[in-house]
């Protein structure tokens, strides 16, 4: 019968803690690229909205939302004639609205404050095809209106994208965002220090979080999220579809996830 000595033991006890060690890292960080990159905005509890607004929100007439609609400190949503639909829940100057701004307000701040491995950029992105990365503009606003910009994930479903803008974000009448690569809408974030404009029949993806004012011209389009901070969202015959969320929401406050559900 083999026997071990003490000393023998000790160090197969470690070289098995050791092994241990690397599965645990494995199994818990098995998207341990992606961290390199940006991580992803948390818009708390403004993920669930897929148009919020300081003031007002104003459709002309018809469309679709789909997600929840919210104004605070405001209490006006006009509907439009016809009337847009929305596939999801309306809250016009109350507490779930106020707290929603206020988590936009981190969220905002969060994107206009990351530094990290920034890419400063040229005004307008048409043309472009970008890889995932934080871009900041020189200028100080993003266009796209030359041609249509590209973003490729490069096979990465997690893969983040934020803009960075000290003024205004143009959309050009027919432009679009092309989603390459495995990118996915939810995890692209404008960060737009005054107001953002998306031309008519434009189609657009991504997380508008805007300072002042989003204006939504006819027939675009809009895979994510409209929000703006102080003033009004406009809308005319637009397609809006929030993204599923990018973070894990409130596991820290459980009675949160109940108004959550409830909703």
């Amino acid at each position: 019968m083999k026997t071990m000595s003490t000393s023998l033991l000790v160090v197969k006890k470690e070289k098995w803690m050791q092994m241990g060690l690397v599965l645990a890292v494995v199994l818990f960080f098995p998207h341990l690229d992606a961290v390199a990159g940006q991580a992803p905005v948390n818009l708390g509890w403004a993920d669930s909205f897929a148009v919020l607004a300081g003031t007002t929100i104003t459709s002309t007439s018809g469309g679709t939302i789909n997600g929840n609609v919210g104004v605070w400190p405001g209490t006006t949503f006009v509907a439009g004639v016809q009337p847009v639909k929305v596939n999801g829940t309306v809250y016009l100057g109350n507490p779930v609205a106020k707290q929603a701004q206020g988590d936009l307000t981190v969220a905002y701040n969060d994107a206009a404050g990351r530094t990290l491995n920034v890419i400063v950029s040229a005004g307008e992105l048409g043309g472009k095809t970008l890889a995932p990365g934080l871009y900041k503009s020189a200028p100080g606003s993003f266009a796209i209106t030359s041609v249509d910009l590209t973003l490729d994930a490069q096979g990465d479903p997690n893969a983040v994208w934020i803009f960075q803008m000290a003024s205004t974000l143009v959309v050009g009448n027919g432009r679009q965002i092309i989603l390459a690569g495995n990118a996915q809408a939810r995890n692209i974030f404008w960060q737009v220090g005054s107001s953002a404009t998306l031309g008519t029949t434009s189609v657009v993806k991504g997380n508008i979080l805007a300072l002042t004012a989003i204006s939504i011209k006819t027939g675009a389009r809009l895979d994510g999220r409209a929000l703006a901070r102080n003033a009004a969202v406009t809308l005319d015959a637009n397609t809006l579809t929030k993204q599923p969320p990018t973070t894990p929401l409130f596991t820290d406050q459980p009675w949160r996830l109940l108004l959550l559900h409830k909703r």
